[in-house]
């Protein structure tokens, strides 16, 4: 517990003060508690719009290369305190050290992409019919932003989001997972260093520009049915993402998106079979299989299908399941035990689907602190039953048999889900056709790569039940601004678009 507080006492936050509230929060890795955190209610949700309408009214007129000298001083705060922010999301959610500190690593880089998009906020100059005029298309701030994220990144996705709408000029409030709130604080703190530095070097910066809300789904609900957000970002579940989407479009607002996956990977004859099997125990139990990229389902042909299953049974066996705080483990604990019994159901209906467990899935009790451990489960499926075709937030990896590409594509395609997805093959006729438009229906598609593992610089998110949102890099920004399509007149004559003549 002392490690603990020094962490806490680094990253700017009082273990004492944050043990006053009625959010008791819990360390999945030994169900220690770590803080009982104040909520806010729903009522809370509009005097915090009203704050952050008017820190919007004031950086929306910052110019864009000034408000990403900000975003650089944040991203020297995160490359500062990764250590410790990398441990308390481990603390808090679970995941593996190495895992928590590349979180953290991935919102320095997007730190980073946002810095250099600040100078890149481009718009179009277009061609006009008429004489003596000039048509453009500019881009301007959005407003309030509202991000709603999940337990299992519990920084990095609010990272995706803030770094890029603030280069864009907008004022953020954030509602984190109630699982995983004390991370969001930690980042609070960092944001305001921040602040003071960009203050001490002679800039204006207005107060309220990022704001945290901690509390449960009735925060959540007044975020997306404010008027005055013009985009909500939520990250969670397909339920979750649906209850959004309806609030916010009733008001005809936006939306991004980012919500289940059920991501496969297809294994032909000729694909690198070593490579395949290192690529899928990363996909499949990384996270303790609580990734939204994590590996789920693997479609294998029919001729290397016993020689792999036998590999990724073997392997299975030699995973380190333990303390996330090790070194030496490679799976973490489930969130809760919730997410335990969400694991076992869904073994037995698996099992009752004609399903065939070929390993794993009990829960670990030896040389683990505490909390709900399990051992990875492969489970042989004769086909893409009920079961299959939903998303379990734990490690379970489905294993399914093809004999031709044809079918394996229409395997692959034939579930709600579309973010990410993969093919391992030696054959680049096989390769150029999965990633056609014939191929994947994901947002992701990769070859001799895994599905799970995305970097910063590429657009993420997928389609379908997935939700439809792109975050991060390319021209994700995008979202964040309102387009405007301007037309200047300067010559003396009045001459109308289409020929149209209209003379009194």
């Amino acid at each position: 517990m002392s490690k603990t507080n020094d962490v806490l006492k680094n990253l700017g936050l009082d273990a004492g003060a944050l043990a006053k509230g009625d959010l008791e929060v819990y360390s999945p890795l030994d169900g220690a508690k770590l803080g009982a955190l104040q909520q806010h209610k729903a009522k809370d949700v509009a005097p915090a719009v009203d704050k952050a309408q008017a820190a919007f009214a004031t950086w929306r007129a910052v110019p864009g290369p000034v408000r990403g000298e900000f975003v650089r001083l944040l991203g020297e705060e995160l490359r500062s305190n990764k250590d410790d922010l990398g441990r308390l999301v481990t603390l808090e959610c679970g995941k593996v050290l190495s895992e928590g500190l590349g979180e953290v690593q991935e919102m320095i880089d997007i730190c980073d992409f946002a810095v250099g998009l600040s100078r890149q906020l481009y718009g179009l100059t277009i061609a006009s019919e008429r004489p003596g005029h000039h048509m453009r298309e500019t881009w301007h701030p959005l407003g309030v932003i509202g991000i709603i994220s999940a337990f299992n990144f519990p920084v990095a996705v609010w990272a995706w989001n803030a770094a890029l709408a603030l280069v864009c000029g907008n004022a953020l409030i954030w509602k984190p997972s109630e699982k995983t709130p004390i991370t969001a604080l930690a980042c609070q703190n960092l944001f305001d260093r921040a602040v003071e530095k960009f203050k001490a070097a002679g800039h204006d910066i207005p107060d309220n520009l990022s704001q945290v809300l901690i509390g449960a789904r009735d925060v959540g609900e007044a975020l997306a049915d404010n008027k005055n957000i013009p985009l909500v970002s939520a990250t969670g579940s397909t339920v979750m993402g649906r209850d959004v989407g309806a609030r916010v479009g009733a008001r005809l607002g936006r939306s991004l998106l980012e919500l289940g996956g059920n991501n496969a990977m297809v294994v032909s004859p000729t694909a690198d079979l070593e490579m395949a099997v290192r690529a899928i125990l990363f996909g499949a139990v990384g996270t303790c299989g609580q990734r939204c990229t994590s590996l789920r389902r693997l479609i294998v042909h029919e001729s290397v299908y016993d020689g792999l299953v036998a590999s990724l049974v073997k392997a299975y066996g030699q995973i380190r399941v333990g303390d996330p705080l090790d070194s030496d483990t490679l799976v973490g604990p489930l969130i809760d035990e919730a997410a335990f019994e969400g694991m076992q159901d869904t073994l037995k209906k698996a099992q009752a689907e004609g399903g065939k467990v070929l390993v794993g899935g009990e829960r670990v009790t030896d040389n683990v602190p505490g909390g709900f451990y399990v051992a990875p489960a492969i489970v042989e499926m004769s086909g893409q039953s009920d079961v299959v075709m939903h998303e379990t937030f734990a490690p379970i990896l489905y294993t399914l048999k093809y004999s031709d590409l044809e079918q394996a594509i229409e395997m692959h395609n034939d579930v709600p889900q579309g973010l990410s997805s993969c093919i391992f093959t030696e054959n680049v006729r096989e390769a150029e056709r999965f990633l056609s438009a014939t191929g994947s229906d994901c947002g992701i598609a990769n070859v001799n790569i895994g599905t799970s593992g995305a970097e910063i610089g590429g657009a993420f998110g997928g389609e379908k039940e997935t939700g439809g949102g792109r975050e991060s890099g390319s021209d994700s920004w995008k979202v964040y601004m309102r387009r405007q399509t301007q037309t200047v007149n300067y010559s003396d004559e009045m001459p109308l678009a289409q020929g149209v003549v209209f003379k009194l």
